[in-house]
């Protein structure tokens, strides 16, 4: 049986005391890549914050790697290895795409930086190219490179990706969905979060669809593809 890195359970989380999400439970193997689908508004995005520390849980436990993170600082949840590249790509526009990278093994993977810095380039040629342009100046794709870039350079066991494909053209959307499916094969888990079904639903392992901060639907990705209900919803079909 592969091992849960992730395991969320009973999870009530919101903001002045209204919760948003209410009593999800959710795991990620190791491996694996695990989609949350579902429109603005949903709870995504609390979802995310409440795992990676940003905000603390009403109720309900998360672990990683078998240890209680939900009362957990950020900084001790990035030095295990769950990595959260947030939706907006949350870049430093005044400084190099280089100091952008080198910044993400802060916390984890210092020693391991050029190194990794290595493998980014690899993966993305790109942002090699423009390693000392300020990241301000990048194009809207270059940055959500160079924000996924960022959170490898802390070698993630869990990367946690919030509408990595948002704003991105058609072209651009294809490369990144083809990227995520390279990162995994090199044995990262990620947290897919997405409104982008049925891209999402191409590479993932498995799938939760939330609606007002519960999730109505989950499963392997292929039934979740399947469900009627998700198909009138989400596809017009």
């Amino acid at each position: 049986m592969a091992e849960v890195l992730l395991a969320v359970c009973g999870l009530y989380a919101g903001y002045g005391g209204l919760d948003v999400l209410r009593g999800l439970d959710l795991t990620v193997e190791h491996a694996e890549i695990v989609a949350v689908l579902g429109g603005n508004g949903a709870g995504k995005s609390t979802l995310n914050r409440t795992i990676s520390g940003v905000l603390r849980p009403s109720r309900g436990s998360v672990s990683f790697a078998s240890v209680p993170i939900e009362r957990a600082k950020a900084s001790f949840i990035v030095a295990r290895g769950l990595i959260h590249v947030p939706e907006g790509r949350r870049i430093f526009p005044n400084m190099t795409v280089r100091e952008n990278l080198d910044l993400g093994c802060y916390r984890r993977a210092r020693m391991r930086r050029a190194a990794n810095r290595g493998r980014v380039f690899a993966l993305f040629p790109r942002l090699a190219e423009r390693a000392s342009q300020l990241a301000g100046t990048l194009s809207g794709g270059e940055q959500q490179m160079l924000a996924i870039g960022r959170g490898l350079m802390a070698e993630p066991r869990l990367l946690i990706l919030d509408e990595p494909s948002l704003g991105l053209s058609p072209v651009l959307v294809d490369q990144m969905f083809a990227l995520i499916k390279t990162i995994n094969d090199e044995g990262t888990a990620v947290l897919l979060v997405e409104q982008n079904v049925v891209q999402s639903l191409a590479v993932a392992h498995r799938a939760y669809v939330i609606e007002n901060g519960s999730f109505v639907l989950q499963g392997s990705a292929a039934h979740v593809s399947n469900n009627p209900s998700l198909r009138r919803t989400y596809l017009g079909l």
